[in-house]
């Protein structure tokens, strides 16, 4: 029997690449990329030469058999995202569950995620915290808002450049102008920022300052 390995890859900086991830990534029969030409780019620096095949949203569900049977038959496989830790906002959830349904053994190793260090950078509350990702882009996205405008502990959410002002402004219609809110972006790239302050004061410094990057919205929790 094989086993599946988890490896978090770094969200910006090579340097968080961890060494036991580059071992995993050496060590084992296969790697599973999101896209194999972003991740090409990762294993040529680290001077991995373990054969690469794509593994995404769109062919999950058609390949997630094949590769059970390769693990059942002694094939050890890695899996990672363009960055950050799988399945976390990436796949990797429908390969572990099934993985697990069959008594295959997963290993998730620790490492880069991008809303840990957002979240602990923010200065809100962090001992407890509910984790959304990206909210819904249509259906069910007000019902989620109206959900969250009653939650008292602290937010955290993805989201793109080009959507970041329009979802700051419906959180400020839903939890009010004077929640406070931390972003950052591009964490741990040369242009890393984090922008503190109210809905209304961050609102008003993106509308200045046009969203580029990655982001990470922290929002203060209902007093």
């Amino acid at each position: 029997m094989g086993k599946l390995y988890l490896v978090p890859t770094p969200i910006g900086n090579l340097e968080d690449m961890t060494l036991r991830g580059i071992k995993v990534l050496h060590d084992v029969d296969l790697i599973l990329a999101e896209d194999t030409r972003t991740s090409g780019k990762l294993l040529k620096h680290f001077e991995i030469d373990t054969p690469l095949q794509s593994h995404h949203m769109h062919n999950e569900h058609k390949t997630v058999n094949g590769l059970v049977q390769k693990l059942k038959s002694g094939t050890t496989i890695a899996l990672i995202s363009d960055a950050g830790t799988p399945a976390i906002s990436d796949p990797g959830f429908l390969l572990t569950r099934t993985c697990l349904e069959n008594a295959i053994e997963v290993e998730c190793l620790p490492g880069a995620t991008a809303f840990v260090p957002a979240l602990v950078n923010s200065g809100l509350p962090n001992d407890r915290f509910v984790f959304e990702g990206f909210l819904p882009l249509k259906k069910g996205r007000q019902t989620r808002l109206q959900q969250l405008a009653e939650e008292t502990r602290t937010m955290v959410f993805y989201e793109s450049p080009h959507k970041l002002l329009k979802t700051l402004a419906q959180f400020s219609d839903y939890f009010g102008r004077d929640r406070s809110v931390s972003i950052s972006r591009e964490l741990t790239k040369m242009y890393e920022e984090t922008v503190r302050g109210t809905l209304e004061e961050v609102i008003s410094h993106f509308e200045g300052k046009p969203p580029k990057g990655e982001f990470v919205v922290v929002v203060g929790g209902k007093k």
